[in-house]
């Protein structure tokens, strides 16, 4: 009877909180990129107002409706996600917005986790 092999350990996916700021017409696209990458968790809010006139002439960023979409999203997903991020629309015209991670240092609970990562056992 052969061995079974043991899994291997491996380590825990580093998650980050992606930000993403577009205007409210944007979305709906914004939210079907980030389920096209199996992101479970994605949260937004629609916002009114941005930075200083001067700071949002310069970002392109002078219509005020805005939606601000949270994310979790595992680390090794961002360079992707963003790449299609820039490729489906930062290059269009109007295709305005400011994308942004701030790290996660922890997670309590391994469930919580999986699903945030998404890891299907």
């Amino acid at each position: 009877m052969p061995a079974k092999k043991k899994k291997e350990l491996e380590a825990p996916k580093k998650l980050k909180i992606l930000i993403t700021i577009v205007s409210r017409q944007k979305t709906d696209f914004f939210i079907s990129v980030l389920e096209g990458f199996e992101v479970n968790m994605q949260s937004y809010v629609f916002a009114h107002g941005t930075a200083p006139s001067k700071v949002a002439n310069m970002l392109g960023l002078n219509k005020s409706d805005r939606s601000v979409i949270a994310s979790v999203v595992s680390e090794d997903k961002l360079p992707k996600i963003l790449g299609a991020y820039e490729e489906k629309n930062f290059k269009t015209k109007n295709g305005k917005g400011i994308a942004f991670t701030i790290p996660m240092e922890s997670v309590i609970g391994v469930t919580l986790y999986k699903f945030l990562a998404n890891i299907k056992d």
